[in-house]
């Protein structure tokens, strides 16, 4: 089982290599060192040989509000129980008891492994000029 740890500066290629992997670009190192290290970030690396296999980064207020921002494992490692042990921390860690999200497509089977309720989501946008 790969050990969950906090996130810190000596893991932001690992995330940086599983977020490419997943096609998402705008995980840059800049963006991962700033976006897990920002005030109200909880945020969460799972190690396998000190090789980061896993992540993930939950916004909250401490009180009654937690997204999980970001929740990814290295496609080698998945169905071993990293996510759930990432998640699982998270809940220990912020003390609350739920989390919204939104998911990828391909992600919703591990989503409705957990117990959960569908709600409606929507990702706004900015308007442009």
């Amino acid at each position: 089982m790969a050990e969950i740890t906090t996130f810190g500066q000596g893991h932001i290629e690992g995330v940086v290599r599983l977020c490419a992997a997943e096609g998402w670009p705008s995980w840059t190192p800049e963006n991962v060192a700033a976006a897990l290290s920002a005030p109200g970030v909880i945020a969460l690396t799972a190690l396998t040989d000190d090789d980061v296999v896993g992540a993930a980064q939950l916004l909250t207020d401490g009180r009654v509000i937690a997204y999980l921002g970001l929740l990814v494992v290295d496609r080698g490692f998945r169905g071993r129980g990293i996510g759930n042990a990432l998640v699982g921390e998270l809940f220990e860690r912020s003390g609350l008891g739920r989390i919204d999200l939104l998911s990828e497509d391909g992600s919703t089977a591990f989503y409705e492994s957990l117990p959960h309720k569908v709600k409606p989501g929507y990702r706004i946008y900015r308007r442009t000029r």
